[in-house]
């Protein structure tokens, strides 16, 4: 049991590390035009203003995942969710913000709707664990606030870690379908081994959809 639950602590950092590239990208950009003495503040008010967001957004998450088939539908979210990653199509263009309060806000709208990938992979793999998903919680602040700029950088230079990230995401993808009452009940009469195969065959698809989602997007700009 002590193994299931820092397996599933990592599982939760690491999905924060990747999912929150895109919101290092939302700060730079909302904060690029503010004099440089008031750069810091905006991105302390802001990330703070977005992760109480993402925390109670988690919260509301846990709920809805409670009702039969939300979590199944969950997961086939969750499965999209990393096939886009791999895609690179979830870069937003935002503007910057002239005072230090239009850029507080537009981090956190940002924030806001690029979360609830965060939440649902997170959700998804703390099943209900309130502790877990704290503690997950927490442990990913700092990376969130101060590591995310360096996080992208690594990910552009080694695109492997995109991969790895989009991976965990379909096998937990594959897991959360399993985790519902309904579609979990019906698995385990009809398919037992679904619950070996499903988890595999999430990440298998995941990975071969996003390469080939990603390929015909680089020859369309290519043709472009």
């Amino acid at each position: 049991m002590e193994m299931e639950f820092v397996m599933a602590l990592l599982s939760i950092i690491l999905i924060d590390i990747v999912l929150s590239g895109d919101n290092a990208v939302v700060i730079a950009l909302a904060c690029r035009n503010l004099p440089q003495d008031l750069r810091k503040k905006a991105v302390f008010i802001g990330s703070l203003g977005a992760i109480g967001l993402r925390v109670f957004l988690t919260f509301i998450a846990v709920y809805l995942l409670a009702i039969p088939y939300v979590q199944f539908i969950g997961g086939l979210l969750l499965a999209w969710i990393a096939i886009q990653l791999l895609n690179g199509e979830e870069e937003q263009q935002l503007e910057g913000g002239n005072t230090i309060w239009s850029a507080v806000k537009t981090i956190i709208v940002a924030d806001f709707v690029m979360s609830m990938d965060n939440v649902v992979a997170v959700a998804g793999v703390s099943n209900g664990h309130t502790g877990l998903m704290v503690i997950g919680l927490l442990v990913s602040i700092p990376i969130i606030v101060w590591g995310s700029q360096v996080l992208m950088k690594l990910m552009n230079r080694f695109p492997i870690i995109i991969v790895a990230g989009s991976a965990l995401l379909g096998y937990t993808a594959g897991e959360m379908m399993l985790n519902d009452k309904k579609v979990g009940q019906f698995i385990t009469e009809h398919f037992p081994a679904g619950h070996y195969v499903i988890p595999i065959a999430m990440t298998v698809l995941v990975i071969v959809i996003g390469r080939l989602m990603g390929e015909r997007s680089a020859k369309a700009v290519a043709q472009n």
